[in-house]
Formats: C-alpha cells, structure tokens, sequence
C-alpha cells in the first residue's frame, strides 16, 4: 500500500501503545487528542511505552480536533477513544471522509464498527481486537501489561481482503504482531465474552479480575454471565464453544492482576463504556429472545452508579 497517511484518534492508554508503534515506522502520522495541552506534552517528550513491549518515538504531528485531519487527508484512520466518544467522533468525520478512507475501530465494545458501516458504507468499515492490556501513567507514557500475540484485524468488505493484510503487515513490522482473519466479529466475540463479563463485575465490586475470578460470590455471578455472554453469541452466529470457558477462565486468571478500565472510570467518576460492553450483550439477547438476567443486572448496577455522578 506504499507510504501510507496514517492518523491516529485517542492517545490514551491503548492509543497510546497503537500510536508509539506506528510512529516507530511511519514518523508522519498525525495523532488527534482532545486535550491541547497534552499535544504540547505530546510533542516535546513524545510516546514512551514499557512493559510487555517498550517504545520511545517522538510526535511530530498533533492535532486537537478531529475535522482537522482534513488537512492531511489520511488514507487510514485508526479510532482509540472510549466507546461513548464514538458518535462525536464520526459525526465530526464527516468533513473529513471521501471515498478510499479506510477507518479502523481499535475500541473494545461489541458493535463499534457496525456504527462506521451506517455512516460511511462497508467499504470504510474495519475492526481491529487488541489482545494487550495496558495503563497510562501520565500523558504520552504508557505500561503494557501483557501482550497475548497477536491482535486480529478484519474488514466488513471482503473485497478489502488484500488491503486489510497489508494492514496487518504493516503493524507486524511495527512489532505490533497482527494477524488479518475473515471474520472479525468471530474474534471480537472471543474477546467481548470476557470483557462484557468481566468490566461490570469487577467496576461494582472493585476487585482486580483475578480477585473477582478467586471470591466465590463473584466467581458465581461471572461463571452465569460467561454462560449468557455465550448463549447470545450463539444466537447472532458466533458458537464460540462451551470449552472456551475454561480457556477464558485460565486466560483472565493469568493476566487479571490488575484492574479493570471500568472500575478507573468509576472511581474517576468518568462516562464507562457500558452501553458497547454489558448493555450489547443485553440488547442482542432481546433481539434474540434469549435470557440474559445476570448481564442485565450487572449492567443496570453500573448505570445506576454512573447515575450517581454524571451530569444529567
């Protein structure tokens, strides 16, 4: 795909990982935060990321809004912010889209590139699981937690099969090992059966995963919710197999040491993400006519906390 132009939405924590690789090859690509003042930090000490894997790239292009891009008419986009972000965002790319812009969600959350599809068309419309964890120390520095090789990317077109590849390629030789698969949503469901059970559990109780996965109480709630996060697949297509509980119970328990990015989200008394996690699974289940009465609890318990704080 020669010299690609690469823009990047969201320096936070997993931002900031995705943005540290890529500057690492390709120097020129234009990151997009919020915060003016974190471009400045941004742009004179640049991404530093320890862990799993380490980087140290300098930021030479910071923009804070994202209709700004329109300047540097990116060939792909990849989206890093928090899932509620993501009607504002794409709503502000409308004046920055044309046709051939490929746009990746890199957010965790069921659905996310469905909302890309109805706004732009399958053929814009890339998802991306990122299989690492990670927190941000301070801005533009970052700690991997893990790193469960490799990442999956996929695209909703199969004719952008090829491209997606190349994609992939391209974040493999930015050490950032990805792998292209067919079906993406195969791949986010994988992930989303842990996350959607995990992030609600661990945000109302405040316990680590793996303390979550370890107190009986909780283990019970987890092991019912596991179970409908699977029943749901099942029902859109995804049988992901009652084996993989095991797998994703021995998984979560390795690399569960540290809290879940909800329960940051509380204590900040930040918007979480629960709409595109817990209330997905809930919403598919309706659809469905399958049962989900743990998830729906977990996930009104989180927007009753949420209730608590948030402006109304």
């Amino acid at each position: 795909m020669g010299q690609p132009r690469i823009a990047i939405v969201g320096v936070g924590a997993t931002g900031t990982v995705l943005a540290a690789a890529i500057l690492s090859k390709y120097p020129e690509t234009v990151l997009v935060g919020h915060n003016p003042g974190a471009g400045d930090a941004l742009l004179s000490k640049g991404l530093r990321v320890s862990g799993a894997i380490s980087y140290q790239t300098p930021v030479k292009n910071f923009v804070s809004q994202v209709k700004e891009l329109k300047h540097s008419n990116p060939d792909v986009i990849f989206l890093a912010t928090k899932t509620f972000h993501l009607d504002r965002i794409l709503k502000a790319l409308e004046d920055v889209y044309r046709p051939g812009l490929k746009i990746i969600s890199t957010q965790n959350g069921l659905g996310t590139e469905d909302l890309i599809v109805d706004k732009f068309g399958a053929d814009a419309a890339f998802r991306m699981s990122l299989n690492y964890g990670v927190s941000l120390k301070a801005i533009g520095e970052a700690r991997m937690a893990f790193f469960n090789r490799p990442n999956h990317l996929g695209s909703v077109a199969r004719e952008n099969r090829d491209l997606g590849t190349q994609i992939a390629m391209l974040l493999t030789d930015c050490r950032l090992e990805t792998d292209f698969v067919d079906d993406i949503k195969h791949s986010v469901w994988k992930k989303m059966v842990m996350k959607c059970t995990m992030a609600s559990i661990c945000a109302v109780t405040n316990k680590t995963i793996k303390e979550a996965l370890e107190f009986g109480p909780t283990k019970e709630i987890a092991d019912a919710c596991f179970k409908e996060a699977l029943a749901v697949a099942r029902a859109v297509g995804y049988d992901i197999g009652e084996d993989y509980l095991e797998q994703a119970v021995d998984y979560l328990m390795k690399a569960g040491v540290h809290r879940d990015s909800m329960c940051l989200d509380i204590e900040s008394k930040a918007p979480t993400e629960i709409d595109f996690l817990g209330g997905k699974v809930v919403e598919y289940a309706s659809q469905n006519g399958v049962s989900t009465p743990f998830f729906i609890v977990m996930t009104n318990l989180v927007k009753a906390i949420e209730d608590n704080y948030l402006e109304r």
